[in-house]
């Protein structure tokens, strides 16, 4: 897999029938090792491990519905009163950080309606802080780390 953008992390993969797998601490399983789920857990160390986000307010792959249909967001990060605080959508390293995968994860945000957006693809990463008294969002250098 590409080197990202993002610390390094020890990540626990294995082969499976000519499959590779990694290891999910979030989810406590292995899932199938994709270009996007090598960023997926990437980001999610560095939320967990450099910017100090609690694993147990931390969720993977969250399901969520919009306009009748199930979607589902890479990671999702809650406060302390279990209310979303950061959506992080991550898409392969190969996939550039387009219009639409702004409007993805704005859609994402019509229903969760979280503080904080993260687009990134392990290279490029773009933060976004909601204004949501002027509907728009602000870009930020970078994520705020966790506020105990």
């Amino acid at each position: 897999m590409q080197k990202l953008n993002l610390p390094d992390v020890y990540l626990k993969i294995k082969s499976k029938e000519n499959k590779l797998f990694i290891f999910d601490p979030f989810r406590k399983k292995d899932i199938m090792l994709t270009p996007e789920e090598w960023v997926r857990q990437h980001f999610a160390n560095y939320l967990v491990h450099h910017k100090k986000y609690p694993i147990s307010l931390t969720a993977l792959e969250k399901e969520l519905t919009l306009n009748n249909t199930k979607k589902r967001t890479d990671i999702l990060i809650y406060n302390k009163q279990g209310t979303p605080e950061i959506i992080v959508e991550c898409k392969a390293s190969s996939v550039k950080i387009t219009q639409e995968v702004f409007d993805q994860i704005a859609r994402y945000n019509l229903e969760l309606n979280a503080r904080y957006l993260v687009v990134t693809n392990g290279l490029e990463h773009y933060f976004c802080q909601m204004d949501f008294e002027n509907k728009k969002y602000v870009f930020l250098k970078d994520i705020p780390n966790y506020n105990i």
